[in-house]
């Protein structure tokens, strides 16, 4: 009896934790509107490499709504805030996609996504002082966002926005 109830107990809890994943609750259907944003944005990557902004962009849009409903039934998560910039960003909205990174760095000042791609944004905006600030904080991360924001700032690597 004491057993059972002690794995009903932890299935509750794994349960209920799961739930409360990175950037939303969940809707239902497994995944949280933060999970699906993300995977939305790594196919909408793999277009932009192939040329096909256009399914690129639609992805990027539904994206972006998904990541705006996380935001408000979770809000002020650097992660939905950092892809909510990223998606801003891409859709050419460089003026929303800046108010989100800088959002999501005043609750996680050392970000390594946001500090990378508001570097990016920085150069695309032509202001390299405030990029090489970026490439500044993520200088000791000792990760590939260091190298590919000072590859864009170099002007070795090309960012498409």
């Amino acid at each position: 009896m004491i057993k059972k109830t002690f794995l009903t107990l932890l299935t509750l809890i794994l349960l209920s934790t799961n739930s409360y994943s990175a950037g939303s609750s969940n809707d239902g259907g497994g995944k949280s509107n933060y999970d699906k944003a993300v995977t939305l944005i790594k196919a909408a990557k793999k277009y932009e490499k192939k040329g096909k902004a256009e399914k690129a962009n639609k992805r990027y849009e539904k994206a972006k709504a998904l990541l705006i409903k996380s935001n408000k039934k979770k809000p002020n998560q650097a992660d939905t805030l950092n892809y909510l910039g990223f998606t801003t960003r891409k859709l050419g909205d460089f003026e929303n996609g800046e108010k989100y990174y800088l959002l999501g760095l005043e609750i996680e000042p050392n970000h390594v996504g946001i500090n990378e791609y508001l570097g990016e944004l920085y150069v695309v905006t032509n202001r390299l002082d405030l990029a090489k600030e970026r490439l500044k904080v993520l200088e000791s991360c000792n990760c590939e966002e260091y190298n590919e924001l000072k590859e864009i700032i170099e002007g070795t690597k090309k960012s498409k926005y």
